[in-house]
Parts: C-alpha cells; structure tokens; sequence
C-alpha cells in the first residue's frame, strides 16, 4: 500500500507560535490567519467554481471549517497547504455544480461551440480591451471546467499555482503517482483544446478573443456593466491583467495562458461576515 505522500517544506516557528496563540483562543491571531490565507483559498475556489459569486461562498466555507479545525493541525505542512487540502476536499465534494459539469461538457463539444457566432473580424465596439481581457479570462475559466474535477485540482495546484507533485498530492489526498497521471491526463487535454482551438496559444488556431465578443455580449456570458474578471479587486500589490497578459506573451505555453489571471483579492464583504460568524460563539476556541 502507498504511504501518505509527503506535504512538503514545513511551516516555521512564527507560524506554529500564530496557531498555538489561536488555538488558545487569542481572536487577533485567529483574525491574522484568516488575513492570510483568504485571498489564496479565495483564488482556489475561483479557479474550481468559476463565477465569483460561488467561489465567495466556497472560499467562506472552507476558512470556516479551517479555523474549527485549527486545533487539528500539526504542522506536517505549512499552514496554507494544510489549508488547501481542507478546501479542496471541500471542493471536490461541492454539490453546485457549473454549467459545463451539468452538461458534462468536454473540451471537444467546447471547442464546437466556440466556432459559433465566431465573427470575421475583431470587435470594435466601445470598451473592446476591457471586454477582450474579459472574453479571454471568462474562456480560461471554462476550459478548466471542462476537466474531472480531480484533473483540475491537479492542474490548478502544479501548473497555476506552481506548487510540487509532493504537495499536490498530499493537498489532494492521493498518492504521488496517481496525483502524477491526473495532471498528465488534464495537461494533454487542455494542451490539445489549445493548440487546436485557441488563437492565443496557437496563431494558426480559429478562435481568437477579440471574434468572440460579439457573441459572448449577445449570449450574456460577458456584462459590460459589471465584468467578473477583467475588473476584479486583486491583492494589494498583485499581480493586475496587464502583468498577467504580459507574462502569458513571454511564456506561451498551456500554464501561462490559463493561468494568466490577475492575483484576485477575496471580497471584503464576505470577510466581513466571516468576522461576524467568528464572533457569534459557534467556535468554541474562542469562547
């Protein structure tokens, strides 16, 4: 039988020391973890869920069950990667399901679709940039659901969040090998969709970004009143959509044109009520 893969480089003191002073019950030290780790569960979830709004909620949950699990932890891993495991088996397990798991559409019928409304030349509406970004990363985020979910944890965790084939697998709960092939499966099927579908990744393929629009603002899956991710609040400091489509110029392969999103911040709304839930007496660490 395999044995539990290893998680990793460990945490450090000052972490172990901000946990111990939570644990027993110190509510800055609670409040300091949930600073930390909300913007990345908040990019986790986003990149599993695909609309902001679900991936509030998720992200919610998942810190929710993080601190009520606080005095669980035992450093075998840095506190953010023990973190994402919480999340992940959170969304792995997640009810709601996005219209393409639904449909139980694949890349292939994705890449059908896409041929059509496919305009012939380049949309010059008003505020073409701002909608071809948001075409572009509205499109990305499809593709990934695309996958099993298990293929799209393995690839949102090694190639988007450059984490190891070691923490992968311990975030995921599997072994090494079995973490290894789901990423192989989901690289060779998002990197085929790609090279045959998205102008992006290939100039030769048929689809480019700036044909879409037209189609993507008559179906209603891009508002230009309020655009889901091409003005979205990062973190402060992060990267914006033009550092992410500039890195994704330089680096041009399947990771960097997925994962060319800016470092979105989790809403300050929602944090605000997990503060509030925090205080209501539900966890008893902080009684």
């Amino acid at each position: 039988m395999d044995s539990e893969p290893e998680a990793g480089q460990g945490p450090d003191e000052a972490e172990r020391e901000l946990v111990t002073r939570a644990v027993a019950g110190d509510r800055t030290a609670v409040g300091e973890i949930v600073r930390q780790l909300q913007d990345p569960i908040y990019r986790l979830a986003l990149r599993m869920v695909w609309r902001p709004a679900d991936a509030e909620d998720a992200c919610q949950e998942i810190l929710l069950r993080v601190v009520g699990k606080l005095d669980t932890w035992r450093g075998e891993a840095k506190l953010l990667t023990w973190a994402y495991r919480i999340g992940v088996n959170y969304l792995l397990n997640l009810k709601r399901k996005t219209p393409q798991e639904a449909a139980q559409l694949s890349l292939d019928q994705y890449s059908e679709g896409l041929k059509d409304g496919l305009a012939e030349e380049d949309y010059r509406g008003p505020e073409s940039t701002l909608l071809v970004h948001e075409v572009r990363l509205n499109c990305s985020q499809a593709m990934l659901q695309c996958l099993a979910r298990e293929e799209r944890v393995a690839f949102v965790l090694s190639d988007v969040f450059e984490l190891s084939s070691a923490e992968g697998a311990y975030i995921s709960g599997t072994t090494a090998v079995a973490y290894r092939k789901r990423l192989e499966r989901a690289k060779k099927r998002l990197g085929n969709f790609l090279t045959s579908t998205c102008g992006v990744a290939n100039p030769a393929a048929f689809c480019k970004c700036p044909r879409r629009v037209g189609k993507a603002l008559e179906l209603g899956r891009v508002d230009p009143r309020r655009p889901a991710f091409a003005e979205h609040p990062i973190t402060p400091g992060g990267r914006t959509v033009q550092e992410a489509e500039s890195q994704m110029a330089r680096l041009h392969d399947v990771a960097a044109v997925i994962g060319a999103h800016p470092d979105y911040a989790a809403p300050q709304a929602k944090m605000d009520a997990i503060a509030g839930i925090l205080g209501s007496g539900r966890f008893p660490l902080l009684d």
